[in-house]
């Protein structure tokens, strides 16, 4: 989720609710960009200045996983660049890389990962 939508209060709470499926799953040490949690490290593209934070990131079996929300954005490209270099940081620091979506936005999500060739199966809440 990119930051425009993380203003969304119905994104807000999609993001706490994949929090506790996550903590539910047996993840720790969670981080979270949403009130109540520390914030996870925040990368910056040099290009442009954007600061991209990721979603979620936690640990399961001394393993960091990085979670992204896919919900329907305003700014898809600016998701389609953010995944591209989540996965490709987790890929170079040998960390775990997941999509995260609900009932509403498979389609958006199917169509996001293709669209990126990235890879991926997505997590549906």
């Amino acid at each position: 989720m990119i930051q425009v939508d993380k203003n969304v209060e119905k994104n807000t709470e999609f993001l706490t609710e994949t929090i506790e499926y996550l903590e539910n799953k047996g993840f720790e040490n969670i981080k979270a960009d949403v009130e109540g949690y520390t914030t996870p490290h925040s990368y910056t593209r040099q290009e442009t200045g954007n600061a991209l934070t990721p979603d979620i990131v936690a640990e399961k079996r001394g393993i960091k996983y990085f979670f992204e929300v896919s919900l329907k954005s305003a700014k898809p490209k600016l998701l389609k660049s953010k995944w591209l270099l989540l996965d490709t940081l987790t890929k170079v620091k040998d960390y775990r890389f997941r999509i995260v979506t609900t009932k509403g936005h498979l389609s958006f999500t199917r169509n996001m990962i293709e669209d990126a060739n990235l890879n991926k199966d997505f997590i549906r809440i």
